[in-house]
């Protein structure tokens, strides 16, 4: 951290080009323009003097302007989703700055900031460019800084496939798990769907024999019959409630009936799958082995992708033709005997 003699009081460069007002152990800002100009003098004095305002055409209006666009609105609930967080990171960092005043390379500092989490990281370019594509039309930008932005790659030690559950772990957690963990169990293997969409089943997509499911990620709509193991976990889990559900109440949810956030249950999973010794079989797994199990029982590409949802068969060629390979294997080993 550098302080040239002859600058202003509180101001810092962390290295070339990066200047900001520094006090009480805190980098309070950054400034966007060159030392020694009017447009610097202007940033440090509403600083030093408190009076630092959101710029009209910020980046926290823009965002505004993008949740209550028609292009959002047309994204499916899982994708906006996962694009929230990265708004509520942008609306924290760049919230009050003018849109005009972000770079390429800033969109790569913040990358780098969230290296440690890729997923996230890719996704502040994705966010950024949609929201410049809404304010490009009002005039506010005259080009999208998120273009030829290039993603990080995923390293290697995090390419990890999902491990499908062995008989095993299935035996296991069903005669282990605590009643919520058996049950979110049974609904990700019974009804081969997408753990972000477990959380969304409620009360009233229940008749007793099937659950009804619109997915968030491609807004299909499903019947999926259930199968032995998740209906007696329903109808178990619907008797032990101290009250009659109501329709629009959560089936995976708190105790005053509103649904359970992925992250809650992601981490109610894993510390179950940390007591039980079965931690190297993730969320995502548990619908690979659903396809598996239809595999076994016979049913082609298309009577699974019924259940899956799958909108291609690439993926239920994956699970599907591995589970095939097994049990021909066994097939085989009978013949051999």
């Amino acid at each position: 951290m550098v302080r040239k003699p002859g600058r202003k009081p509180y101001v810092r460069e962390t290295k070339p080009g990066c200047v900001y007002f520094y006090r009480g152990g805190k980098y309070l800002h950054r400034f966007t323009a060159p030392e020694g100009t009017a447009e610097f003098d202007r940033q440090y004095w509403e600083v030093m003097t408190g009076k630092t305002q959101e710029a009209k055409r910020s980046w926290a209006a823009a965002i505004k302007i993008l949740r209550t666009s028609d292009r959002w609105a047309e994204h499916s609930q899982r994708y906006r989703q996962d694009l929230e967080p990265v708004l509520e990171y942008l609306e924290d960092k760049i919230g009050k700055r003018d849109v005009r005043r972000l770079t390429a390379a800033d969109i790569y500092a913040a990358m780098d900031a969230n290296k440690h989490r890729v997923r996230f990281a890719n996704y502040i370019p994705v966010a950024v460019s949609m929201i410049a594509k809404e304010v490009l039309r009002l005039r506010w930008l005259t080009d999208n800084p998120a273009v030829g932005i290039e993603r990080l790659k995923v390293p290697k030690a995090k390419q990890q496939p999902h491990v499908p559950w062995p008989d095993a772990a299935i035996e296991k957690f069903r005669a282990e798990a605590g009643q919520l963990e058996r049950l979110i169990f049974e609904i990700g293997v019974g009804t081969v769907q997408r753990p972000g969409d477990w959380v969304g089943f409620q009360w009233g997509d229940y008749d007793g024999d099937s659950l009804t499911l619109r997915q968030n990620k491609t807004d299909k709509p499903l019947v999926l019959p259930c199968t032995a193991a998740l209906k007696r976990a329903l109808d178990a889990a619907k008797a032990a409630l101290p009250y009659a559900p109501m329709p629009n109440r959560f089936i995976i949810g708190k105790q005053d009936g509103s649904a359970m956030t992925y992250r809650r249950l992601a981490e109610v999973m894993l510390g179950e799958r940390q007591r039980l010794g079965l931690e190297a079989y993730d969320l995502h797994a548990l619908r690979y082995r659903g396809v598996m199990e239809l595999a076994w029982a016979g049913c082609d590409d298309d009577e699974i992708m019924s259940y899956s949802g799958h909108s291609t068969k690439k993926m239920v060629v994956k699970y599907a033709g591995e589970a095939r390979q097994i049990m021909r294997a066994r097939q085989a080993r009978e013949k051999r005997k």
